[in-house]
Protein backbone atom coordinates (compact mmCIF):
# COMPACT_ATOMS: atom_id res chain seq x y z
CA UNK A 1 0.00 0.00 0.00
CA UNK A 2 1.38 3.41 -1.00
CA UNK A 3 2.49 5.79 1.73
CA UNK A 4 0.03 8.63 2.24
CA UNK A 5 1.31 12.16 1.76
CA UNK A 6 -1.08 15.06 2.23
CA UNK A 7 -1.49 17.20 -0.92
CA UNK A 8 -0.48 20.35 0.96
CA UNK A 9 0.03 22.54 -2.09
CA UNK A 10 -3.48 21.87 -3.33
CA UNK A 11 -4.96 22.23 0.14
CA UNK A 12 -3.30 25.61 0.70
CA UNK A 13 -4.20 26.99 -2.72
CA UNK A 14 -7.82 25.87 -2.28
CA UNK A 15 -8.01 27.29 1.25
CA UNK A 16 -6.61 30.68 0.35
CA UNK A 17 -7.85 31.28 -3.18
CA UNK A 18 -11.19 29.44 -3.22
CA UNK A 19 -12.43 29.18 0.36
CA UNK A 20 -11.13 32.67 1.27
CA UNK A 21 -9.02 31.74 4.31
CA UNK A 22 -6.80 34.80 3.88
CA UNK A 23 -9.85 37.06 4.01
CA UNK A 24 -11.31 35.11 6.91
CA UNK A 25 -8.16 35.65 8.96
CA UNK A 26 -8.92 39.38 8.93
CA UNK A 27 -12.22 38.88 10.75
CA UNK A 28 -12.42 39.73 14.47
CA UNK A 29 -11.62 36.68 16.56
CA UNK A 30 -9.78 34.86 13.76
CA UNK A 31 -6.59 36.93 13.83
CA UNK A 32 -4.61 33.91 15.03
CA UNK A 33 -5.28 32.18 11.70
CA UNK A 34 -2.31 33.89 10.09
CA UNK A 35 -0.66 32.41 7.02
CA UNK A 36 2.26 31.19 9.14
CA UNK A 37 -0.08 29.60 11.69
CA UNK A 38 -2.15 27.89 8.98
CA UNK A 39 0.97 26.53 7.31
CA UNK A 40 2.38 25.26 10.61
CA UNK A 41 -0.85 23.49 11.54
CA UNK A 42 -1.27 21.87 8.14
CA UNK A 43 2.33 20.72 7.92
CA UNK A 44 2.27 19.16 11.39
CA UNK A 45 -1.09 17.51 10.70
CA UNK A 46 0.40 16.10 7.48
CA UNK A 47 3.27 14.62 9.46
CA UNK A 48 0.94 13.03 12.02
CA UNK A 49 -1.35 11.70 9.28
CA UNK A 50 1.57 10.18 7.37
CA UNK A 51 3.68 8.83 10.22
CA UNK A 52 1.14 8.02 12.94
CA UNK A 53 -2.33 7.48 11.47
CA UNK A 54 -1.76 6.05 7.98
CA UNK A 55 0.37 3.06 9.08
CA UNK A 56 -2.64 1.72 11.01
CA UNK A 57 -4.98 1.66 8.00
CA UNK A 58 -4.07 -1.77 6.61
CA UNK A 59 -3.81 -3.31 10.08
CA UNK A 60 -7.24 -2.00 11.00
CA UNK A 61 -8.84 -3.39 7.85
CA UNK A 62 -7.31 -6.83 8.42
CA UNK A 63 -7.97 -7.07 12.17
CA UNK A 64 -11.38 -5.41 12.32
CA UNK A 65 -13.19 -5.05 15.63
CA UNK A 66 -14.66 -7.54 18.09
CA UNK A 67 -17.21 -7.55 20.89
CA UNK A 68 -15.84 -9.34 23.96
CA UNK A 69 -17.65 -9.46 27.29
CA UNK A 70 -19.82 -6.50 26.31
CA UNK A 71 -16.83 -4.33 25.34
CA UNK A 72 -15.77 -3.39 21.81
CA UNK A 73 -12.12 -4.24 21.14
CA UNK A 74 -10.42 -2.19 18.41
CA UNK A 75 -7.07 -2.76 16.69
CA UNK A 76 -4.33 -2.34 19.27
CA UNK A 77 -2.63 0.56 17.50
CA UNK A 78 -5.79 2.71 17.39
CA UNK A 79 -5.71 3.74 21.04
CA UNK A 80 -2.10 4.90 20.73
CA UNK A 81 -3.00 6.95 17.66
CA UNK A 82 -6.00 8.46 19.41
CA UNK A 83 -3.91 9.45 22.43
CA UNK A 84 -1.50 11.34 20.18
CA UNK A 85 -4.46 12.99 18.47
CA UNK A 86 -5.92 14.15 21.79
CA UNK A 87 -2.59 15.23 23.29
CA UNK A 88 -1.85 17.25 20.15
CA UNK A 89 -5.07 19.24 20.60
CA UNK A 90 -6.26 18.30 17.13
CA UNK A 91 -9.91 18.03 18.16
CA UNK A 92 -10.03 21.54 19.60
CA UNK A 93 -9.01 23.70 16.62
CA UNK A 94 -12.34 25.37 15.84
CA UNK A 95 -14.04 25.35 19.23
CA UNK A 96 -14.75 28.00 21.85
CA UNK A 97 -11.76 28.84 24.07
CA UNK A 98 -14.19 28.97 27.00
CA UNK A 99 -14.28 25.17 26.85
CA UNK A 100 -10.64 24.63 25.93
CA UNK A 101 -10.86 25.20 22.19
CA UNK A 102 -8.39 27.18 20.10
CA UNK A 103 -10.99 29.49 18.54
CA UNK A 104 -9.69 29.03 14.98
CA UNK A 105 -11.94 28.96 11.89
CA UNK A 106 -13.97 25.83 11.20
CA UNK A 107 -12.49 26.02 7.72
CA UNK A 108 -9.01 25.31 9.06
CA UNK A 109 -10.20 22.05 10.61
CA UNK A 110 -11.40 20.81 7.22
CA UNK A 111 -8.05 20.01 5.52
CA UNK A 112 -6.89 18.54 8.84
CA UNK A 113 -9.95 16.29 8.90
CA UNK A 114 -9.34 15.40 5.26
CA UNK A 115 -5.89 14.16 6.23
CA UNK A 116 -7.23 11.92 9.01
CA UNK A 117 -9.74 10.31 6.67
CA UNK A 118 -7.24 9.83 3.86
CA UNK A 119 -4.83 8.26 6.33
CA UNK A 120 -7.38 5.93 7.95
CA UNK A 121 -11.07 6.51 7.33
CA UNK A 122 -12.21 3.92 9.87
CA UNK A 123 -10.26 5.62 12.64
CA UNK A 124 -11.12 9.14 11.44
CA UNK A 125 -14.83 8.53 11.94
CA UNK A 126 -14.36 8.60 15.72
CA UNK A 127 -13.04 12.18 16.04
CA UNK A 128 -15.40 13.29 13.27
CA UNK A 129 -18.46 12.28 15.28
CA UNK A 130 -17.03 13.81 18.44
CA UNK A 131 -16.66 17.16 16.71
CA UNK A 132 -20.27 17.00 15.57
CA UNK A 133 -21.35 16.23 19.13
CA UNK A 134 -19.43 19.25 20.42
CA UNK A 135 -21.13 21.56 17.94
CA UNK A 136 -24.58 20.15 18.74
CA UNK A 137 -24.10 20.48 22.51
CA UNK A 138 -22.53 23.92 22.24
CA UNK A 139 -25.49 25.30 20.27
CA UNK A 140 -28.31 23.49 22.08
CA UNK A 141 -27.19 22.41 25.55
CA UNK A 142 -27.84 24.21 28.83
CA UNK A 143 -24.98 26.08 30.50
CA UNK A 144 -24.82 23.30 33.10
CA UNK A 145 -24.50 20.55 30.49
CA UNK A 146 -21.92 22.48 28.53
CA UNK A 147 -19.79 23.14 31.60
CA UNK A 148 -19.95 19.49 32.62
CA UNK A 149 -19.33 17.79 29.29
CA UNK A 150 -17.83 20.15 26.70
CA UNK A 151 -14.28 20.62 28.06
CA UNK A 152 -13.52 16.90 27.93
CA UNK A 153 -15.21 16.48 24.54
CA UNK A 154 -13.24 19.41 23.12
CA UNK A 155 -9.97 18.10 24.53
CA UNK A 156 -10.60 14.63 23.14
CA UNK A 157 -10.52 13.00 26.57
CA UNK A 158 -14.08 11.89 25.82
CA UNK A 159 -15.71 10.95 22.53
CA UNK A 160 -19.22 11.58 21.16
CA UNK A 161 -21.71 9.60 19.10
CA UNK A 162 -24.99 10.16 17.28
CA UNK A 163 -27.88 7.74 17.97
CA UNK A 164 -30.77 8.23 15.54
CA UNK A 165 -31.54 5.07 13.62
CA UNK A 166 -33.69 2.18 14.84
CA UNK A 167 -34.64 -1.05 13.11
CA UNK A 168 -38.01 0.45 12.17
CA UNK A 169 -36.78 4.02 11.77
CA UNK A 170 -34.12 4.60 9.14
CA UNK A 171 -34.50 7.77 7.14
CA UNK A 172 -38.02 8.15 8.54
CA UNK A 173 -37.33 9.24 12.12
CA UNK A 174 -40.99 10.00 12.76
CA UNK A 175 -41.43 6.41 14.00
CA UNK A 176 -38.63 6.45 16.58
CA UNK A 177 -39.70 4.28 19.54
CA UNK A 178 -36.95 4.84 22.14
CA UNK A 179 -38.50 6.21 25.34
CA UNK A 180 -37.45 8.77 27.94
CA UNK A 181 -39.07 8.86 31.38
CA UNK A 182 -38.47 11.88 33.66
CA UNK A 183 -36.80 11.18 37.00
CA UNK A 184 -35.75 14.15 39.12
CA UNK A 185 -33.14 16.25 37.30
CA UNK A 186 -32.60 13.63 34.61
CA UNK A 187 -34.41 11.06 32.47
CA UNK A 188 -34.35 7.30 32.05
CA UNK A 189 -33.71 6.27 28.44
CA UNK A 190 -34.78 2.87 27.09
CA UNK A 191 -34.63 1.44 23.59
CA UNK A 192 -32.32 0.15 20.88
CA UNK A 193 -30.42 2.04 18.19
CA UNK A 194 -28.73 0.51 15.17
CA UNK A 195 -25.85 1.52 12.87
CA UNK A 196 -24.16 3.53 15.65
CA UNK A 197 -20.67 4.38 14.45
CA UNK A 198 -18.05 4.08 17.20
CA UNK A 199 -20.87 3.34 19.65
CA UNK A 200 -18.40 1.70 22.01
CA UNK A 201 -14.61 1.45 22.33
CA UNK A 202 -11.73 1.92 24.76
CA UNK A 203 -9.81 4.70 23.02
CA UNK A 204 -11.23 7.38 25.34
CA UNK A 205 -12.24 7.15 28.99
CA UNK A 206 -15.85 8.14 28.36
CA UNK A 207 -18.33 8.22 25.46
CA UNK A 208 -21.12 10.79 25.28
CA UNK A 209 -24.11 9.49 23.33
CA UNK A 210 -26.62 11.91 21.83
CA UNK A 211 -29.85 9.92 21.62
CA UNK A 212 -33.23 10.65 20.05
CA UNK A 213 -36.16 9.42 22.18
CA UNK A 214 -39.77 10.21 23.03
CA UNK A 215 -41.09 11.70 26.22
CA UNK A 216 -44.38 10.40 27.71
CA UNK A 217 -47.41 11.88 25.93
CA UNK A 218 -45.18 13.37 23.20
CA UNK A 219 -47.03 14.28 20.00
CA UNK A 220 -46.72 11.75 17.16
CA UNK A 221 -44.23 12.05 14.36
CA UNK A 222 -41.08 14.13 14.28
CA UNK A 223 -42.71 16.80 16.45
CA UNK A 224 -42.55 14.42 19.41
CA UNK A 225 -38.83 13.59 19.36
CA UNK A 226 -36.46 14.94 22.03
CA UNK A 227 -32.68 14.78 22.28
CA UNK A 228 -30.83 13.38 25.29
CA UNK A 229 -27.22 13.21 26.39
CA UNK A 230 -26.43 9.73 27.71
CA UNK A 231 -22.88 9.16 29.00
CA UNK A 232 -21.23 5.73 29.02
CA UNK A 233 -19.99 6.55 32.51
CA UNK A 234 -21.90 8.91 34.75
CA UNK A 235 -20.05 12.09 35.66
CA UNK A 236 -19.84 13.26 39.25
CA UNK A 237 -20.25 16.90 40.29
CA UNK A 238 -16.47 17.26 40.64
CA UNK A 239 -15.95 16.05 37.06
CA UNK A 240 -14.70 12.59 37.99
CA UNK A 241 -16.23 9.51 36.42
CA UNK A 242 -18.84 7.56 38.35
CA UNK A 243 -20.56 4.26 37.76
CA UNK A 244 -21.16 2.62 34.39
CA UNK A 245 -24.41 3.74 32.78
CA UNK A 246 -26.69 1.17 31.17
CA UNK A 247 -25.75 2.09 27.59
CA UNK A 248 -24.14 -0.94 25.95
CA UNK A 249 -23.10 -2.34 22.60
CA UNK A 250 -25.27 -5.40 22.03
CA UNK A 251 -23.72 -6.53 18.76
CA UNK A 252 -21.50 -5.40 15.87
CA UNK A 253 -22.33 -5.27 12.18
CA UNK A 254 -20.14 -7.17 9.69
CA UNK A 255 -19.64 -4.69 6.87
CA UNK A 256 -18.38 -4.41 3.31
CA UNK A 257 -15.81 -1.81 4.31
CA UNK A 258 -14.56 0.40 7.16
CA UNK A 259 -13.86 -2.83 9.03
CA UNK A 260 -12.00 -1.10 11.86
CA UNK A 261 -14.86 1.27 12.67
CA UNK A 262 -17.27 -0.44 15.10
CA UNK A 263 -20.86 -0.13 13.88
CA UNK A 264 -22.91 -1.05 16.92
CA UNK A 265 -26.38 -2.04 17.90
CA UNK A 266 -26.74 0.00 21.11
CA UNK A 267 -29.05 -0.91 23.94
CA UNK A 268 -30.26 1.65 26.49
CA UNK A 269 -31.84 -0.02 29.50
CA UNK A 270 -33.21 2.61 31.86
CA UNK A 271 -30.03 4.61 31.25
CA UNK A 272 -29.53 8.01 32.84
CA UNK A 273 -29.82 10.82 30.31
CA UNK A 274 -30.11 14.60 30.24
CA UNK A 275 -32.37 16.67 27.99
CA UNK A 276 -30.56 18.69 25.32
CA UNK A 277 -32.54 21.70 24.13
CA UNK A 278 -36.29 21.97 24.45
CA UNK A 279 -38.68 19.00 24.81
CA UNK A 280 -39.96 17.68 21.47
CA UNK A 281 -37.36 19.72 19.58
CA UNK A 282 -34.78 16.98 19.38
CA UNK A 283 -34.68 16.60 15.62
CA UNK A 284 -33.95 20.31 15.15
CA UNK A 285 -31.10 20.00 17.67
CA UNK A 286 -29.76 16.87 16.05
CA UNK A 287 -29.74 18.49 12.63
CA UNK A 288 -26.95 20.69 13.91
CA UNK A 289 -24.88 17.54 14.15
CA UNK A 290 -26.36 16.07 10.97
CA UNK A 291 -25.43 19.07 8.82
CA UNK A 292 -21.92 19.00 10.24
CA UNK A 293 -21.76 15.27 9.53
CA UNK A 294 -23.02 15.68 5.95
CA UNK A 295 -20.22 18.12 5.14
CA UNK A 296 -17.76 15.79 6.84
CA UNK A 297 -18.99 12.77 4.89
CA UNK A 298 -18.66 14.70 1.64
CA UNK A 299 -15.12 15.51 2.74
CA UNK A 300 -14.57 11.80 3.34
CA UNK A 301 -15.40 11.30 -0.33
CA UNK A 302 -12.58 13.69 -1.19
CA UNK A 303 -10.27 12.02 1.33
CA UNK A 304 -10.71 8.46 0.12
CA UNK A 305 -10.48 9.65 -3.49
CA UNK A 306 -7.14 11.31 -2.73
CA UNK A 307 -5.83 8.14 -1.09
CA UNK A 308 -6.98 5.97 -4.00
CA UNK A 309 -5.38 8.40 -6.47
CA UNK A 310 -2.05 8.34 -4.67
CA UNK A 311 -2.16 4.53 -4.56
CA UNK A 312 -2.94 4.30 -8.29
CA UNK A 313 -0.34 6.90 -9.22
CA UNK A 314 2.46 5.04 -7.46
CA UNK A 315 1.42 1.79 -9.11
CA UNK A 316 1.26 3.46 -12.55
CA UNK A 317 4.90 4.50 -12.18
CA UNK A 318 6.04 1.13 -10.80
CA UNK A 319 4.17 -1.28 -13.08
CA UNK A 320 6.18 -2.07 -16.20
CA UNK A 321 4.27 -3.19 -19.30
CA UNK A 322 4.74 -3.27 -23.07
CA UNK A 323 5.82 -0.24 -25.08
CA UNK A 324 3.44 2.67 -25.22
CA UNK A 325 2.69 4.36 -28.54
CA UNK A 326 5.79 6.30 -29.61
CA UNK A 327 8.22 4.20 -27.55
CA UNK A 328 10.19 1.06 -28.36
CA UNK A 329 10.80 -0.43 -24.95
CA UNK A 330 8.57 -1.61 -22.14
CA UNK A 331 7.96 1.06 -19.51
CA UNK A 332 5.66 2.20 -16.73
CA UNK A 333 1.98 2.05 -17.56
CA UNK A 334 1.57 5.78 -16.90
CA UNK A 335 2.86 6.24 -20.45
CA UNK A 336 -0.29 4.65 -21.88
CA UNK A 337 -3.05 7.08 -22.88
CA UNK A 338 -5.91 5.19 -21.24
CA UNK A 339 -4.07 4.94 -17.94
CA UNK A 340 -3.35 8.66 -18.18
CA UNK A 341 -7.07 9.27 -18.82
CA UNK A 342 -8.02 7.37 -15.69
CA UNK A 343 -5.40 9.10 -13.56
CA UNK A 344 -6.45 12.54 -14.76
CA UNK A 345 -10.10 11.71 -14.09
CA UNK A 346 -9.21 10.64 -10.55
CA UNK A 347 -7.06 13.71 -10.01
CA UNK A 348 -9.51 16.30 -11.28
CA UNK A 349 -12.60 14.86 -9.62
CA UNK A 350 -10.72 14.86 -6.32
CA UNK A 351 -9.49 18.42 -6.72
CA UNK A 352 -12.94 19.61 -7.78
CA UNK A 353 -14.53 17.95 -4.75
CA UNK A 354 -11.93 19.51 -2.46
CA UNK A 355 -12.83 22.92 -3.83
CA UNK A 356 -16.57 22.51 -3.27
CA UNK A 357 -16.14 21.07 0.25
CA UNK A 358 -13.71 23.74 1.45
CA UNK A 359 -15.80 26.49 -0.14
CA UNK A 360 -19.00 25.39 1.61
CA UNK A 361 -17.30 25.17 4.99
CA UNK A 362 -15.75 28.59 4.53
CA UNK A 363 -19.21 30.09 4.09
CA UNK A 364 -20.17 28.84 7.57
CA UNK A 365 -17.30 30.85 9.05
CA UNK A 366 -18.19 33.93 7.02
CA UNK A 367 -21.79 33.64 8.20
CA UNK A 368 -20.55 33.52 11.80
CA UNK A 369 -18.41 36.62 11.33
CA UNK A 370 -20.73 38.56 9.00
CA UNK A 371 -20.92 42.33 9.49
CA UNK A 372 -24.69 42.51 8.93
CA UNK A 373 -27.80 40.36 8.67
CA UNK A 374 -27.90 40.49 4.89
CA UNK A 375 -24.36 39.17 4.54
CA UNK A 376 -25.02 36.53 7.19
CA UNK A 377 -28.16 35.31 5.43
CA UNK A 378 -26.38 35.18 2.07
CA UNK A 379 -23.50 33.08 3.43
CA UNK A 380 -25.88 30.78 5.31
CA UNK A 381 -27.95 30.22 2.17
CA UNK A 382 -24.79 29.58 0.17
CA UNK A 383 -23.52 26.99 2.66
CA UNK A 384 -26.95 25.35 2.89
CA UNK A 385 -27.18 25.06 -0.90
CA UNK A 386 -23.71 23.58 -1.25
CA UNK A 387 -24.10 21.08 1.62
CA UNK A 388 -26.16 18.43 -0.26
CA UNK A 389 -23.85 18.87 -3.26
CA UNK A 390 -20.80 18.29 -1.07
CA UNK A 391 -22.34 15.24 0.57
CA UNK A 392 -24.03 13.85 -2.53
CA UNK A 393 -21.74 14.62 -5.45
CA UNK A 394 -18.41 14.17 -3.66
CA UNK A 395 -19.42 10.74 -2.39
CA UNK A 396 -20.87 9.65 -5.73
CA UNK A 397 -17.68 10.52 -7.62
CA UNK A 398 -15.67 8.79 -4.88
CA UNK A 399 -17.25 5.55 -6.14
CA UNK A 400 -15.84 6.27 -9.59
CA UNK A 401 -12.43 7.40 -8.37
CA UNK A 402 -11.85 4.40 -6.11
CA UNK A 403 -13.11 2.05 -8.83
CA UNK A 404 -10.67 3.58 -11.30
CA UNK A 405 -7.97 3.04 -8.72
CA UNK A 406 -8.72 -0.69 -8.81
CA UNK A 407 -8.82 -0.63 -12.61
CA UNK A 408 -5.40 0.97 -12.94
CA UNK A 409 -3.98 -1.86 -10.84
CA UNK A 410 -5.52 -4.36 -13.24
CA UNK A 411 -5.83 -7.84 -11.76
CA UNK A 412 -3.73 -6.78 -8.78
CA UNK A 413 -6.41 -4.25 -7.92
CA UNK A 414 -8.81 -7.12 -7.32
CA UNK A 415 -6.32 -8.66 -4.90
CA UNK A 416 -6.44 -7.34 -1.35
CA UNK A 417 -2.68 -7.20 -0.82
CA UNK A 418 -2.24 -4.07 -2.96
CA UNK A 419 -4.66 -2.01 -0.84
CA UNK A 420 -6.63 -0.61 -3.79
CA UNK A 421 -9.64 -2.78 -3.00
CA UNK A 422 -9.86 -1.44 0.55
CA UNK A 423 -10.36 2.12 -0.68
CA UNK A 424 -13.11 0.91 -3.03
CA UNK A 425 -14.84 -1.00 -0.22
CA UNK A 426 -14.47 1.79 2.32
CA UNK A 427 -15.89 4.39 -0.07
CA UNK A 428 -19.11 2.47 -0.63
CA UNK A 429 -20.69 3.53 2.66
CA UNK A 430 -20.39 7.22 1.87
CA UNK A 431 -23.46 7.64 -0.38
CA UNK A 432 -25.51 5.77 2.23
CA UNK A 433 -24.98 7.21 5.67
CA UNK A 434 -25.90 10.63 7.13
CA UNK A 435 -28.86 10.67 4.76
CA UNK A 436 -28.66 8.66 1.55
CA UNK A 437 -27.76 10.56 -1.58
CA UNK A 438 -31.35 10.29 -2.72
CA UNK A 439 -32.25 12.31 0.37
CA UNK A 440 -29.47 14.79 -0.39
CA UNK A 441 -30.86 15.22 -3.89
CA UNK A 442 -34.37 15.76 -2.52
CA UNK A 443 -32.99 18.31 -0.07
CA UNK A 444 -31.26 20.16 -2.91
CA UNK A 445 -34.36 20.39 -5.10
CA UNK A 446 -36.86 20.82 -2.25
CA UNK A 447 -35.58 22.83 0.69
CA UNK A 448 -32.68 24.45 -1.13
CA UNK A 449 -34.23 25.33 -4.50
CA UNK A 450 -38.03 25.11 -4.63
CA UNK A 451 -38.55 26.54 -1.16
CA UNK A 452 -36.74 29.81 -1.93
CA UNK A 453 -37.84 29.76 -5.60
CA UNK A 454 -34.26 29.24 -6.72
CA UNK A 455 -32.88 32.39 -5.11
CA UNK A 456 -29.78 30.82 -3.52
CA UNK A 457 -28.93 28.92 -6.71
CA UNK A 458 -29.43 32.08 -8.79
CA UNK A 459 -26.99 33.91 -6.52
CA UNK A 460 -24.44 31.12 -6.95
CA UNK A 461 -24.90 31.20 -10.73
CA UNK A 462 -24.22 34.94 -10.73
CA UNK A 463 -21.09 34.35 -8.68
CA UNK A 464 -19.93 31.80 -11.24
CA UNK A 465 -20.61 34.17 -14.13
CA UNK A 466 -18.59 36.91 -12.45
CA UNK A 467 -15.61 34.60 -12.06
CA UNK A 468 -15.88 33.50 -15.68
CA UNK A 469 -15.99 37.11 -16.86
CA UNK A 470 -12.79 37.99 -14.99
CA UNK A 471 -10.74 34.98 -16.08
CA UNK A 472 -7.21 35.38 -17.46
CA UNK A 473 -7.08 35.21 -21.27
CA UNK A 474 -4.97 32.05 -21.05
CA UNK A 475 -8.02 30.28 -19.61
CA UNK A 476 -10.54 31.52 -22.17
CA UNK A 477 -11.30 28.09 -23.63
CA UNK A 478 -11.94 26.62 -20.19
CA UNK A 479 -14.08 29.58 -19.20
CA UNK A 480 -16.17 29.23 -22.35
CA UNK A 481 -16.87 25.55 -21.63
CA UNK A 482 -17.86 26.38 -18.07
CA UNK A 483 -20.05 29.27 -19.17
CA UNK A 484 -22.12 26.91 -21.32
CA UNK A 485 -22.53 24.56 -18.37
CA UNK A 486 -23.51 27.37 -16.00
CA UNK A 487 -26.18 28.50 -18.46
CA UNK A 488 -27.35 24.88 -18.57
CA UNK A 489 -27.57 24.75 -14.77
CA UNK A 490 -29.59 27.94 -14.70
CA UNK A 491 -31.95 26.55 -17.32
CA UNK A 492 -32.32 23.36 -15.24
CA UNK A 493 -33.27 25.53 -12.27
CA UNK A 494 -36.03 27.16 -14.33
CA UNK A 495 -37.22 23.74 -15.57
CA UNK A 496 -37.41 22.49 -12.00
CA UNK A 497 -39.40 25.48 -10.79
CA UNK A 498 -41.84 25.25 -13.69
CA UNK A 499 -42.10 21.46 -13.74
CA UNK A 500 -42.82 21.21 -10.02
CA UNK A 501 -45.95 23.29 -10.46
CA UNK A 502 -47.35 20.99 -13.13
CA UNK A 503 -46.18 17.60 -11.77
CA UNK A 504 -45.68 16.98 -8.05
CA UNK A 505 -43.67 13.81 -8.74
CA UNK A 506 -41.27 15.59 -11.07
CA UNK A 507 -38.90 17.09 -8.40
CA UNK A 508 -38.24 13.70 -6.83
CA UNK A 509 -37.86 12.03 -10.20
CA UNK A 510 -35.20 14.45 -11.45
CA UNK A 511 -33.54 15.16 -8.08
CA UNK A 512 -30.53 12.88 -8.55
CA UNK A 513 -29.82 14.20 -12.03
CA UNK A 514 -30.19 17.76 -10.75
CA UNK A 515 -27.73 17.09 -7.94
CA UNK A 516 -25.16 15.51 -10.25
CA UNK A 517 -25.58 18.30 -12.79
CA UNK A 518 -25.02 20.85 -10.02
CA UNK A 519 -21.98 18.97 -8.76
CA UNK A 520 -20.23 18.75 -12.12
CA UNK A 521 -20.82 22.45 -12.79
CA UNK A 522 -19.71 23.50 -9.30
CA UNK A 523 -16.65 21.28 -9.66
CA UNK A 524 -15.73 22.96 -12.92
CA UNK A 525 -16.20 26.37 -11.33
CA UNK A 526 -13.92 25.49 -8.43
CA UNK A 527 -11.23 24.18 -10.77
CA UNK A 528 -11.42 27.33 -12.88
CA UNK A 529 -10.95 29.42 -9.74
CA UNK A 530 -8.00 27.27 -8.72
CA UNK A 531 -6.47 27.58 -12.19
CA UNK A 532 -6.99 31.35 -12.14
CA UNK A 533 -5.14 31.54 -8.84
CA UNK A 534 -2.33 29.45 -10.33
CA UNK A 535 -2.03 31.83 -13.28
CA UNK A 536 -1.83 34.83 -10.93
CA UNK A 537 0.79 33.22 -8.71
CA UNK A 538 2.89 32.24 -11.71
CA UNK A 539 2.66 35.80 -13.05
CA UNK A 540 3.93 37.04 -9.70
CA UNK A 541 7.09 34.95 -10.11
CA UNK A 542 6.21 31.61 -8.50
CA UNK A 543 7.75 28.96 -10.74
CA UNK A 544 6.46 25.88 -8.90
CA UNK A 545 5.52 23.23 -11.54
CA UNK A 546 2.40 22.53 -9.45
CA UNK A 547 0.89 25.77 -10.78
CA UNK A 548 1.13 24.58 -14.36
CA UNK A 549 -0.28 21.20 -13.34
CA UNK A 550 -3.26 22.96 -11.79
CA UNK A 551 -3.98 24.72 -15.06
CA UNK A 552 -3.79 21.43 -16.91
CA UNK A 553 -6.22 19.90 -14.42
CA UNK A 554 -8.77 22.56 -15.30
CA UNK A 555 -8.17 22.02 -19.00
CA UNK A 556 -8.71 18.26 -18.73
CA UNK A 557 -11.81 18.58 -16.56
CA UNK A 558 -13.51 21.07 -18.90
CA UNK A 559 -12.81 18.89 -21.92
CA UNK A 560 -13.24 15.37 -20.54
CA UNK A 561 -15.41 15.54 -17.41
CA UNK A 562 -17.58 18.64 -17.47
CA UNK A 563 -19.52 17.58 -20.61
CA UNK A 564 -21.30 15.03 -18.43
CA UNK A 565 -23.58 17.86 -17.32
CA UNK A 566 -25.36 17.68 -20.67
CA UNK A 567 -26.56 14.12 -20.11
CA UNK A 568 -27.94 14.96 -16.67
CA UNK A 569 -29.59 18.10 -18.04
CA UNK A 570 -31.21 16.07 -20.81
CA UNK A 571 -32.94 13.78 -18.30
CA UNK A 572 -34.80 16.76 -16.85
CA UNK A 573 -36.69 17.06 -20.13
CA UNK A 574 -38.34 13.70 -19.48
CA UNK A 575 -39.43 14.68 -15.98
CA UNK A 576 -41.16 11.81 -14.19
CA UNK A 577 -42.70 10.19 -17.26
CA UNK A 578 -40.48 7.19 -17.97
CA UNK A 579 -39.49 6.75 -14.31
CA UNK A 580 -43.07 6.31 -13.11
CA UNK A 581 -44.58 4.71 -16.22
CA UNK A 582 -44.25 1.04 -15.23
CA UNK A 583 -46.97 -0.03 -12.74
CA UNK A 584 -45.73 -1.39 -9.41
CA UNK A 585 -47.03 -4.89 -10.01
CA UNK A 586 -45.20 -5.19 -13.31
CA UNK A 587 -41.79 -4.85 -11.64
CA UNK A 588 -42.21 -8.50 -10.70
CA UNK A 589 -45.00 -9.95 -12.85
CA UNK A 590 -43.65 -8.68 -16.16
CA UNK A 591 -40.67 -11.04 -15.92
CA UNK A 592 -42.43 -14.16 -14.69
Amino acid sequence: MAEYNAPLKDMKLTLNHVARMTELAQKPGFEDASADMVDAILEEAARVARDVVAPTNREGDEQGVQLKDGQVVCPESFKHVYQQYAEGGWGSLQFDPEYGGQGLPFLLSIPVMEMWHSANMSWGLCPMLSQGAVECLDLNGSDELKAKFLPQLVSGEWCGTMNLTESNAGSDLSVVRAKAEPEGDHYRISGEKIFITWGDHEMAENIIHLVLARLPDAPPGVRGISLFLVPKYLVNDDGSLGERNSANALSLEHKLGIHASPTCVMGFDNAVGYLVGEPNRGLACMFTMMNNARLSVGLQGVSISERAYQQALEYAFDRIQGPAVGTKEAGPIIRHADVRRMLMTMKTLTEAGRGIAYDACGSLDFALKADNDEAKSAEQARAALLTPIVKGWCTEVAQEVTSLGVQIHGGMGFVEETGAAQHYRDARILPIYEGTNGIQALDLVGRKTLMDKGAALSALVEEMKADIASVDPSLTAQAKALEEAVIGLDKAREQLLQGAEADQVMPGAVAYSFMMLSGYVCGGWELLRQASAAVRLAAEGDDDPYLQAKQESARFYMAQVLPRWKAFAETLNDGSQSIMALPEEQFSSAWQ
